[in-house]
Parts: C-alpha cells; sequence; structure tokens
C-alpha cells in the first residue's frame, strides 16, 4: 500500500513536468482575493503553492485585495462601509483605512512567504511610481479615492524580479497631484499582468469558474477562447459579479497575457491543480490561436 501511494506521487510529479518545462522562467501573476485571504489554512496553501511555483522555476508575482478586512476597520472606526454598483465609495477617512489596512495584509503575506525560504518584497502601486492613476467614476457618480490605471511603470517590479524577490503588490496608486487612490484588485492585477508581459494571470474568486449556465454545475467551461468569452458575455448567462472578471480576463489576454485562469480559492493548492495537471480545475481564457490543453 506503501508502495502504490508513493507511485501515486511520482506519476503526479511526472504529470507536472511538460508544464514546469513549459512555463519555466515565465512570469505568472496571481490575484490573491476572496475566501482564500480570511481562511488561515486556505491562505497557507496559497503561499504554498506561490512558493512551489518559484522554486520550480516560474516568476510569480502577487496582486492582493483587502475588501473583507478594510469593511471591519470602517466599522471599527464608527463608520459604515457604502458601496456603488459594487464599487466601495471611499472617502478621506476610508483611504486612509484602506491604506493602512492594506499595507498590513501585505506585510502578513511577505512573512509567510519568507517563513518558507523565499525572498518576498511587498510594496504598493506608489513604490516606484509604480500605477499612476485617474479618478473613477460609477455611472458618472463621484465615489471618492477610486482611480482607473492610466500607467504602469515596471521598473521596481522588474528589478525585484531579477533579483529573486517574489512582489507582493497591494493596488494603492496615485494621480498627477500624488494623492493616494484606491484600486480595484482585478484591475491592478490585471494592468500589471499586461505591462511586465506576464504568461499567465489567475484570479482567485469565490466561484468555481465560467460556467455556460450558470445554474447547472455540471457546465463548467474549461477552456474559453475570448471570441467565445465575448458570445457568453453577450447572452444572459454570466451573473453580474462575473461580468467585469470576465472583461478583465479578455482584456487582458488582447494585451498580450497568454492565458488568464479563474480558479476556485476555496479548493487548497488550487494553483497547482489548475497549472500542473492535465485535468485542470478552473477556466482558462486564451487567445484565439492559442494551443488547447483540455481538447
Amino acid at each position: 500500500m506503501e508502495l502504490e501511494e508513493e507511485l501515486n506521487k511520482a506519476k503526479i510529479l511526472v504529470e507536472a513536468l511538460p508544464y514546469i518545462q513549459k512555463f519555466s522562467k515565465k512570469i505568472i501573476v496571481v490575484k490573491y482575493g476572496g475566501s482564500a485571504m480570511v481562511d488561515e489554512k486556505l491562505k497557507k496553501s496559497v503561499i504554498q503553492d506561490v512558493v512551489l511555483l518559484k522554486l520550480v522555476g516560474f516568476k510569480p508575482i502577487i496582486v492582493h485585495g483587502g475588501g473583507k478586512e478594510i469593511s471591519g476597520w470602517v466599522k471599527k472606526a464608527g463608520m459604515e462601509p457604502r458601496f456603488v454598483n459594487g464599487l466601495r465609495v471611499t472617502d478621506e477617512p476610508t483611504m486612509e483605512i484602506a491604506e493602512m489596512v492594506l499595507n498590513r495584509v501585505n506585510k502578513s503575506l511577505v512573512s509567510m512567504i519568507q517563513e518558507l525560504g523565499v525572498k518576498a518584497c511587498g510594496i504598493s502601486g506608489k513604490d516606484g511610481g509604480l500605477l499612476k492613476v485617474e479618478k473613477k467614476t460609477s455611472n458618472g457618480e463621484d465615489i471618492g479615492y477610486v482611480g482607473n490605471v492610466t500607467d504602469v511603470d515596471t521598473t521596481l517590479v522588474d528589478s525585484l524580479l531579477e533579483d529573486d524577490f517574489i512582489p507582493v503588490i497591494c493596488p494603492i496608486g496615485y494621480d498627477d497631484s500624488f494623492h493616494s487612490y484606491n484600486i480595484n484588485a482585478d484591475d491592478a492585477a490585471c494592468a500589471i499582468a499586461r505591462a511586465v508581459g506576464a504568461e499567465k494571470l489567475a484570479f482567485l474568486t469565490d466561484i468555481e469558474g465560467v460556467y455556460k449556465d450558470y445554474n447547472d454545475k455540471s457546465s463548467l467551461i474549461s477552456e474559453l477562447t475570448t471570441r467565445e468569452a465575448r458570445e457568453l458575455l453577450e447572452g444572459d448567462s454570466i451573473g453580474g459579479g462575473m461580468l467585469p472578471k470576465l472583461n478583465n480576463c479578455i482584456d487582458a489576454v488582447e494585451n498580450g497575457v497568454s492565458r488568464v485562469h479563474i480558479l476556485d480559492g476555496r479548493i487548497p493548492h488550487c494553483l497547482l491543480l489548475e497549472i500542473f495537471t492535465n485535468k485542470g480545475i478552473g477556466t482558462a481564457i486564451l487567445g484565439e490561436n492559442a494551443e488547447r490543453f483540455f481538447s
């Protein structure tokens, strides 16, 4: 029985080999959010996955959110979190709290990575002029210090990758007047992935992936071309929360990212299962002429 278990482990490693060879020395951007950020066991498994990706030759970059923690601290400060069309209304006091909380989360992730023996460096989009923004509105409504990314300067990130660090980035940017702005973490991850020429962009979410019919859990789609993704968006089968995420995926692929993965971050080691196994577990969005792994 023990020998059989060891042979199964060996088979898994052999199955991973072609993917390790294919993506060695390539950049992967991991947008880290959802339940995987608040459940300690899931948090540990995500960090283990990222460290393993690093050790087998990938160049991972983490872009993280922190929405649930921000809302918690806003309430502790005696305020009520407000949202307009799913976007946090970020006045000046809320912006101060958001920056404080995101930096706190950032450094905790850095510590977890370094406990596993890999170098990491936590930065925000303000460091090195990484993320420049303009003010974002929601259907014309002012929502405060919320920014759209207008420019990405990868100088600092490039240096960190070159020096063998895992960059851990929180989505705070600055405008022409150097005011701080909160950025949607999905938007920040897409902008960074495009700018660094990432081979892969992975979104850790609280859903299994993209469905042909959300009410039919057997209709999970393993791979989608950008054309097929647009056709889905034109229909009425995509839930509201998935709409901006899928648009971000299409935008990333059309701007040079080879593959975008939507993964269920509630599954332990979801990154490894999606990237290093033949079946995968989430949905991959790819260009029209890209190689299909699951056809």
